[in-house]
């Protein structure tokens, strides 16, 4: 079994579903005892935070890119970023060390590719949906169309995640309010939605609607699971 870098902390929730889910694929796979080899270095989200609001990608990059080396230093044999909005500084990252990086949109793409998914919805951050670097990586290397929200759904659905879920708040109004907008998504067109913020899953899950929805956590945990016990 190969050692499993992890980048945590944005925002410690997410991070524990990752750690959570890691272990309970190895132990499904080999049974027993076994448990996942992790290396995790688990950041200060109020620092990264800062530097997303005030649109320092660069400084965000720079403070990622030693946390991952941080990682490889430990041990770590590839490299999981814990988030999707700081895919926003994955070059940066992936350039600072020497192990692959297993990118999230990659995980979520090819599932995409594999369900024959052409045109799809995105939700998460601001930064994620507005910004050009995941929906550009879906777009290029798969061929997939990528639909967001609105503007006043975009905002919504970006307070709820920094307001409620990185603190781990639980609101059924705003599950309600996510399931709005992947209605009017499907109204729109869309063949699934992505899940495209770590946090979400905790919020909105399979049940609460017949669009297929996309959990980009659980798809990441996957690949990180395919690369350590060499089944991908």
């Amino acid at each position: 079994m190969k050692t499993i870098g992890l980048l945590g902390g944005m925002s410690w929730e997410s991070t524990l579903s990752y750690y959570r889910l890691l272990n309970e694929g190895v132990k499904a796979r080999l049974g027993g005892f076994h448990s996942a080899r992790i290396c995790l270095v688990s950041v200060d989200f109020a620092e990264i935070e800062a530097f997303q609001r005030d649109g320092d990608w660069q400084r965000a990059g720079q403070a990622l890119a030693t946390a991952a080396r941080q990682v490889e230093a430990g041990g770590a044999q590839a490299l999981v970023i814990a988030t999707n909005t700081m895919h926003r500084v994955a070059d940066d990252i992936e350039a600072a060390i020497g192990i692959p990086l297993l990118h999230i949109a990659d995980a979520t793409g090819e599932a995409l590719d594999n369900d024959g998914v052409r045109r799809v919805g995105l939700l998460g951050t601001r930064f994620t949906m507005e910004q050009a670097f995941y929906r550009q990586r879906l777009e290029e290397r798969f061929g997939i169309e990528v639909v967001v929200p609105d503007e006043a759904e975009r905002v919504s659905l970006h307070e709820i995640i920094f307001d409620e879920l990185v603190q781990g708040e639980i609101n059924p109004a705003s599950r309600a309010r996510f399931v709005s907008i992947i209605d009017t998504l499907a109204a729109r067109g869309v063949e699934g939605v992505i899940l495209g913020c770590t946090e979400i899953a905790m919020l909105v899950e399979q049940q609460h609607t017949a669009m297929p929805l996309y959990d980009t956590t659980a798809l990441h945990v996957e690949a990180a699971l395919a690369f350590a016990l060499g089944d991908g």
